[in-house]
């Protein structure tokens, strides 16, 4: 046993200073396979072959590669046991049908949509029969002006059990609400009633006050931009600026991450140096870098919990942090291991961001950009030089540029897997909006509430509102242009499995083995660009079907709400607002069905799918099932309604859930049922 512990002394030893961003590449993968796996025996495997890597390392005493690949499987083991011990630790109760209760309950927190005229409260129930916490929605013109968090409250509601996600790819709530302990999200059906109420406290009152002085002192749309810096609060923002702000790249400014911190921690830095430098005693007597340090660590832990410690700012606050100490003690502390630190902490506490769109593109942003400039070719070519202001100018230029461009190397494959699209001109648009963000909106935001304290902060607000229109207007501009978003239906897990792989080995090598990174990405970006479009999509319910012709969703039912439209120009890499079924020549419509002929290649597909809940005369009915190929309804079907391939009623798509539908030589369906079974969250 001594010979055993011997070696893994050893072996933490020799690698604790050289593999630690491999370590936590192993943590995410035994995390992201508990995502991907459906099975608890896989899960098991998943671990089984951790361990036995582990020990292969261990014992085959391989050398440097032998060490690695055994630390891997270790951390491989451990990640996907912690994400499992996490989401049976979180397990709490949920509802298991739709019901209409009135309810009571303690205000835990109140999240308000001004974009879309409704505030959110989540409430912590007192009654037994309902889940522990849920989510409730109200108009925000019927909202109590007393609603805060801490308020005790009733309120008759529509209640649910959390959505998973409404197509094959798409967002999955539930997987999220399971993680929150919600167990029922649903609308209010009248008035909220505050029974006891509570003023808001600590940094919920801080983070009002702001808010609510921000859109006094802004007009709307640049008070929506202005809180979201100041609170992180994105949810005042509007649905169009959001949306231009993504489509031209500019969507990361909203989300309190590593720019603004840094720009946080350097002004504080900066200024307290200098302000403790004035005293000649002060000079003599202490380490002003020291204390400056621990200030600029103060402002930077203050300003991820007043914008509520989300995943980007606890990564980005625990990089500062590091940077910090490796000022105090002299040493440069700006690598990867700074990276793999940020997302250790964050992974350890909770595994299960991973799989959200906010910690991989945080990460990995962050990790292009230190890749990037620790090449020896992006060091020879970015270091200082004795050189006159237009080639320094020129140097400059072309680091940002590299550097954005970097970014989006790294970020296109996320926004596409997760979104469906991704900004094409975001290089550009960053050159001008990280210096104007940095050095112009965020200093003077934050003089102007300063000078408020003194009632001298208007002619700052009047500048913080010119850098914030010209800031919306480049995003505007940007979003216009021909092109500027790229669309792609979704992505196999598989493909964007592949080229993540090939972005950490690109990142994470420092020899020219890194190039074999290329082959990996290469292979995924083929998949991905290859994957097929569906041909037909249906919501979980049956309401809402989509016919996709030559690229354009065809909606069913004319009334869908804008929810549903976006959902299904998303899903199929549309870049628009979805037609109409009945609107071509192929399709024949009633107000109770319609009838569609898919052409794929040389085969021809019968589709029917009903749109209303009329009753139907049976013998038409079932005539109309046997000559389609393919029958759509959200209601039960008889059992003579019989198809040539596929029948999707009731029963069977709430077996299913929503449903990708694929023709051709070799037809295949994609369910959401297949995409979470196993996982808790499992309807």
């Amino acid at each position: 046993m001594s010979a055993w512990n011997e070696r893994l002394e050893k072996l933490l030893e020799a690698e604790r200073a050289q593999l630690p961003p491999w370590l936590v590449v192993g943590l995410g993968t035994g995390i992201a396979a508990w995502f991907a796996l459906g099975v608890r025996e896989e899960w098991a495997a998943v671990i089984c072959l951790g361990a036995a890597l582990f020990v292969t390392g261990l014992v085959t005493g391989g050398g440097r590669a032998g060490r690695a690949l055994g630390l891997f499987g270790l951390a491989m083991a451990l990640g996907c046991g912690l994400v499992w011990a996490r989401a049976d630790w979180v397990a709490a109760p949920r509802m298991a049908k739709p019901a209409v209760v009135s309810l009571a309950g303690r205000v835990e927190l109140v999240e308000r949509l001004v974009a879309r005229g409704t505030v959110r409260l989540t409430l912590i129930t007192s009654d037994p029969a309902l889940p522990h916490r849920v989510r409730v929605s109200i108009d925000a013109g019927k909202a109590p002006a007393d609603l805060a968090a801490g308020s005790e409250v009733q309120v008759r509601a529509r209640l649910a059990p959390p959505p998973p996600m409404a197509l094959p790819g798409s967002y999955d709530f539930a997987r999220d609400a399971w993680f929150w302990q919600i167990g029922a999200v649903g609308k209010a059906l009248g008035p909220v009633t505050v029974v006891n109420a509570r003023a808001p406290t600590g940094l919920d009152l801080v983070r009002q006050r702001l808010g609510d002085h921000v859109r006094t002192s802004l007009p709307s749309d640049q008070a929506g931009i202005a809180i979201a810096l100041v609170t992180g609060d994105q949810n005042s923002v509007s649905e169009s600026d959001a949306t231009a702000m993504r489509s031209s790249g500019l969507t990361h400014l909203l989300s309190v991450s590593g720019l603004h911190i840094a720009a946080v921690v350097a002004a504080a830095m900066f200024l307290s140096l200098k302000l403790l430098a004035m005293s000649e005693r002060l000079a003599l007597r202490f380490n002003l870098v020291l204390v400056s340090a621990g200030v600029a660590a103060a402002a930077g832990i203050g300003y991820t919990l007043l914008t509520g410690a989300q995943v980007p700012t606890v990564r980005s606050c625990v990089a500062a942090l590091l940077i910090l100490l490796g000022i105090a003690l002299g040493r440069d502390a700006i690598n990867l291991r700074l990276v793999a630190a940020g997302a250790l902490v964050v992974l350890l506490f909770r595994p299960e961001a991973l799989a959200g769109p906010s910690f991989q593109m945080s990460f990995g942003s962050v990790t292009a950009i230190i890749a990037l400039h620790s090449t020896g070719w992006a060091r020879r070519l970015f270091e200082r030089r004795e050189e006159g202001p237009i080639h320094r100018l020129l140097r400059t230029i072309a680091a940002i540029v590299l550097t954005g461009l970097a970014v989006e190397f790294a970020l296109m494959p996320m926004a596409l897997f997760h979104f469906q699209r991704s900004g094409l001109y975001g290089v550009g648009a960053n050159i001008i909006a990280i210096p104007l963000t940095t050095f112009a909106i965020m200093p003077l935001e934050a003089g102007a509430l300063l000078l408020d304290v003194f009632g001298l902060g208007r002619p700052l607000w009047w500048l913080t509102g010119l850098s914030l229109k010209v800031l919306l207007t480049l995003a505007r501009s940007v979003a216009a242009l021909p092109g500027a978003v790229a669309m792609l239906p979704s992505m196999p897990p598989w493909a964007f499995g592949l080229m993540i792989l090939g972005f950490l080995w690109l990142c994470l090598w420092t020899t020219r083995l890194r190039l074999l990174g290329l082959v990996p990405f290469a292979m995924g970006a083929i998949g991905a660009w290859g994957a097929p479009s569906p041909d037909v999509l249906v919501t979980g319910d049956g309401k809402h079907l989509v016919v996709v012709e030559d690229g354009r969703p065809l909606l069913l039912r004319d009334a869908a709400g804008d929810y549903v439209r976006q959902l299904f120009a998303q899903a199929s890499g549309f870049d628009g607002d979805p037609a109409n079924l009945g609107s071509t020549p192929s399709t024949a419509c009633t107000r109770d069905s319609c009838t569609a002929l898919i052409r794929k290649g040389t085969s021809e597909w019968r589709l029917l799918a009903t749109r209303s809940s009329t009753r139907m005369d049976w013998q038409a009915l079932t005539g109309a099932c046997a000559g389609a190929d393919i029958v759509v309804s959200d209601r039960r079907l008889p059992r003579g309604c019989g198809t040539r391939w596929l029948r999707l009623d009731k029963t069977a798509l709430g077996a299913t859930g929503g449903i990708a539908i694929y023709l051709g030589r070799h037809p295949r369906v994609d369910t959401v049922a297949e995409r979470i079974e196993g996982h808790p969250w499992h309807y």
